[in-house]
């Protein structure tokens, strides 16, 4: 289970996170929904050991050889291939290197495995770190935003992706500002604003709950009612 209990993290005088609690189940996906600057990312740094808290507990459900991470900031290795980033990785985990073939067919990049990554689409650099994620075959895995700047077919196959590693026994955590992705794709979700969680449940509930739900889920119009303020 990923779970947070009160979670505070302040820098400097600046406090970004305000008593944080929500949880995953086991063998769920998880989305956390919310604006830029809510604090999304920061939640994901102190589950991943990035940032210490300065306050409450929280558990990642696995060890950190067993998790999984994709952040905004891909951290690959421009001058190597696709194929060379993730047996750097593979070697790392301690895992046959085969795997790595296994991981790039999974996100669609077989074909471009001995492409340099500097030759690579911003959504092909996005799909190489969900592989690099997804290599050892984490028991928990934590995404940020990884479906940002993909097409719409191109988000499908990630979202068919996340959906088997569910499946398949992984607890996923994903970022989001979208909330029709949420619905088609979490089971549960909590809504981040100004560090505090202001709603949680289902997503289609949530829509529901706040008459957002009509031809496209509206983010924007959950968050007006709930506080008041205009998405930027």
């Amino acid at each position: 289970m990923i779970q947070m209990s009160n979670i505070v993290k302040r820098f400097g005088a600046q406090t970004v996170l305000s008593g944080v609690t929500f949880q995953a189940k086991e063998r769920e996906i998880f989305g956390l929904l919310g604006p830029s600057g809510a604090g999304k990312t920061t939640i994901i740094n102190i589950f991943t050991g990035q940032l210490d808290a300065d306050g409450g507990s929280f558990d990642t459900g696995a060890p950190p050889m067993e998790t999984g991470l994709m952040l905004d900031s891909d951290g690959l290795f421009a001058r190597l291939n696709c194929m060379e980033n993730l047996n750097i990785f593979a070697d790392i985990y301690g895992i046959p290197r085969k795997k790595s073939a296994e991981a790039l067919k999974n996100v669609g990049l077989e074909e471009a495995a001995k492409k340099p990554v500097n030759a690579l689409s911003k959504g092909m650099r996005q799909r190489l770190a969900l592989a690099r994620a997804i290599l050892h075959e984490p028991k928990a895995l934590f995404l940020d935003e990884p479906t940002s700047g993909l097409d719409p077919a191109a988000a499908r196959g990630i979202h068919r992706l996340i959906r088997g590693l569910c499946e398949n026994g992984t607890t996923v955590f994903l970022t989001t500002h979208n909330m029709e992705e949420a619905v088609k794709l979490c089971h549960h979700a909590a809504l981040l604003y100004n560090g505090k969680i202001v709603e949680q449940g289902a997503p289609a509930e949530i829509c529901e709950r706040h008459n957002a739900f009509k031809t496209v889920p509206d983010l924007e119009a959950v968050f007006i009612k709930l506080t008041g303020a205009v998405l930027e």
